[in-house]
């Protein structure tokens, strides 16, 4: 349709003047207007631009960048798993976590690791956190084959351990007193943990190395932290000074407090070290450097921050060099000032230390009054505590009071172990109770404890010493079977049986000794036999015994035989009854008629092969005669 001219030049001029110019947005942008005349109007523009978004995204859409998740190339099957997250500790899980948390403080370990392992295989799995729980709780009491057994279970199971888990591991070994192992351990960890070691984990280390005589070794990790790049660690420092105090090395004392002082920018501001640094004065005799360097720590207006640690460090160094009145004075003002959770300024040690210190002055009723008073400052004593008091109060002839504190161990959710129970037993042999302390290793023995051989030779021997040798001999048969018995524990009772006129016992004895495995009858033991046995002219029986001992063993190998023989004849026939055919069906069948008929087919096809050759030669006489007569 052609336009007029009128119009033509209105477009024109339209066009050549912007002001006049109407905007057309883009075709990706939305136009919205403002208002509508109707309802519909407006429902109708927001289907239309609803359908415009499906079909043209917005711009900010466009231009978000969306990263994509990184794929590990080539993943290692056999890399370590990292451990679990705390966010893994929810729902079910968490539940989980709680019961055995109650049963923990319930004082039943033995149930709280039997929940824990029969979870691992189930619907709800423990995290590691539940599991780091009851081995700490094992720890604290020291099951340790409890321990090591339930980390061994989990381990198999696929359970990543976390740094926690390997520093209660740690602390087992060195705790009994393998500190190769547990540095077997820590290089295991550096090389193949997917994470790095905690300070926690180096003290840890560090003391027990300490604790274990192997304050080089301890050296020697020392210079690996500042190698890692951690910070200087007063702690650390701390149990270094400790063990140059046990080597009575106070130049090594001022030696790791000047390098700490250097590295902290010339000032130790935490009072863990103040009292190691004050035996090392006491050491060298200067008292009054010490006294200087205690006012310093714990004086008005110190700059030194002390907590429970540094305290009961400063209380052992005064009460160790008779300044027990000060050391008294700090206690009291130490109670004082602890204000949990606010300020701690008492622990567990703290009450230990004021027990030596109050034992040290004959005191002990005034230590047995502070040990009790633990409950109130939020302090519960261990199998340690209870120990240190009852061997204080056993050394010094107070058993009826060291038997008293035993019998609050229940109370307090605390078990002996075989140090209280030994205690009791050789203090009991002193006061002349032979009884008691027979009762004594008897509950030991009862509640599963492991007394080992030295304890068992101190029960013998206070037993024989009063003339109870057939009690000796019942305990002997108990523990026969338990302990790795050595020569001198046979030759003890065989020589108190002998010596008592109870010879059929001593053949009885070496009856024993002859199926011990571990025990050699060199000439030297047979002889001491021979001459026990000597007093009641039965000399000879010991050739006998061994002859006979000798005979079984060979029947008993030779009978060992013959069942392995039938054994596998057995296990022939076995496999021969499951042969026959109806067992592998039609195939079996038809394999065995091919057998067979191939065995009747060998027979007929000799025949033939004999008859083609007897033709053959008859053939060839027949040519040779007939080649003759041609002749």
């Amino acid at each position: 349709m052609a336009l007029s001219k009128p119009t033509f030049l209105t477009h024109l001029k339209t066009l050549t003047n912007p002001r006049l110019r109407r905007f057309t947005p883009p075709s990706f942008l939305s136009v919205r207007s403002l208002s509508f005349a109707t309802p519909e109007e407006a429902a109708a523009e927001r289907r239309s631009r609803k359908r415009r978004l499906r079909i043209e995204p917005p711009i900010s859409s466009l231009h978000r960048s969306q990263p994509k998740p990184q794929q590990p190339q080539n993943p290692n099957p056999n890399a370590p798993k990292l451990p679990e997250p705390v966010s893994a500790l929810s729902g079910n899980r968490l539940n989980l976590h709680n019961k055995i948390l109650t049963l923990i403080r319930r004082n039943d370990l033995e149930e709280a690791a039997l929940y824990t392992r029969h979870s691992i295989y189930s619907n709800c799995r423990p995290t590691i956190y539940t599991v780091n729980s009851v081995l700490a709780a094992q720890l604290r009491q020291s099951k340790y084959s409890d321990l090591l057994s339930l980390h061994r279970f989990i381990t198999q199971a696929g359970v990543a351990p976390n740094i926690v888990t390997h520093n209660l591991i740690f602390q087992t070994y060195l705790d009994c007193r393998k500190p190769d192992t547990a540095m077997e351990h820590y290089k295991q960890l550096i090389n193949d943990a997917p994470f790095n070691p905690s300070p926690t984990t180096y003290r840890i280390l560090i003391k027990g190395l300490v604790d274990n005589g192997k304050l080089d070794k301890a050296m020697e990790l020392k210079e690996e932290i500042d190698v890692k790049g951690f910070e200087p660690d007063p702690t650390v420092y701390h149990y270094l000074m400790v063990g140059c105090v046990r080597d009575s090395d106070s130049d090594g004392v001022f030696r790791l407090y000047e390098e700490l002082k250097e590295k902290l920018g010339g000032e130790v501001e935490d009072g863990v070290v103040v009292g190691s640094l004050m035996k090392g004065y006491f050491m060298k005799g200067m008292e009054q450097e010490a006294m200087e360097c205690y006012e310093k720590a714990v004086g008005v207006g110190s700059k030194v921050k002390m907590n429970a640690v540094g305290y009961n460090s400063v209380l052992e160094a005064l009460c160790k060099y008779d300044n027990f009145y000060e050391a008294f004075k700090l206690f009291d003002r130490m109670r004082d000032e602890h204000s949990p959770p606010r300020r701690y300024t008492v622990n567990l040690g703290s009450f230990n230390v004021m027990v030596d210190g109050y034992c040290m002055q004959g005191r002990f009723k005034e230590a047995v009054e502070v040990f009790r008073k633990m409950g109130e400052y939020k302090c519960e004593p261990d199998t340690l505590s209870f120990n240190n008091l009852i061997q204080h109060l056993c050394s010094n002839g107070m058993l009826s009071e060291a038997e008293e504190v035993c019998g609050e161990m229940g109370g307090k959710g605390v078990n002996p172990d075989e140090y209280t129970y030994s205690l009791l037993m050789d203090t009991c042999f002193e006061e002349n109770r032979p009884a008691d302390a027979a009762e004594y290793f008897r509950k030991m023995v009862d509640e599963k404890l492991r007394p080992n051989l030295a304890v068992y030779n101190r029960l013998a021997d206070g037993l024989v010493k009063v003339g109870k040798v057939d009690e000796a001999k019942s305990f002997f048969d108990l523990m026969g079977k338990k302990l790795k018995m050595d020569v001198a524990s046979y030759q003890f009772i065989m020589k108190a049986l002998s010596d008592a006129g109870k010879f059929d016992e001593v053949l009885n004895v070496v009856d024993t000794l002859l199926e011990d495995e571990w025990i050699e009858l060199n000439e030297e033991l047979q002889d001491f036999i021979k001459g026990e046995l000597r007093k009641d002219g039965k000399e000879d029986e010991l050739e006998k015994m061994i002859e006979e001992k000798e005979r079984l063993k060979a029947e008993a190998k030779a009978k060992e035989i013959e069942e392995a023989e039938a054994a596998k004849r057995s296990r022939s026939a076995a496999v021969s009854s499951l042969l026959p055919s109806s067992l592998f069906g039609k195939k079996e069948t038809e394999k065995v008629g091919e057998a067979t008929a191939s065995v009747e087919a060998a027979p007929a096809a000799d025949t033939n092969l004999a008859e083609e050759a007897m033709k053959g030669e008859s053939s060839s006489k027949s040519e040779v005669a007939n080649e003759q007569l041609a002749a």
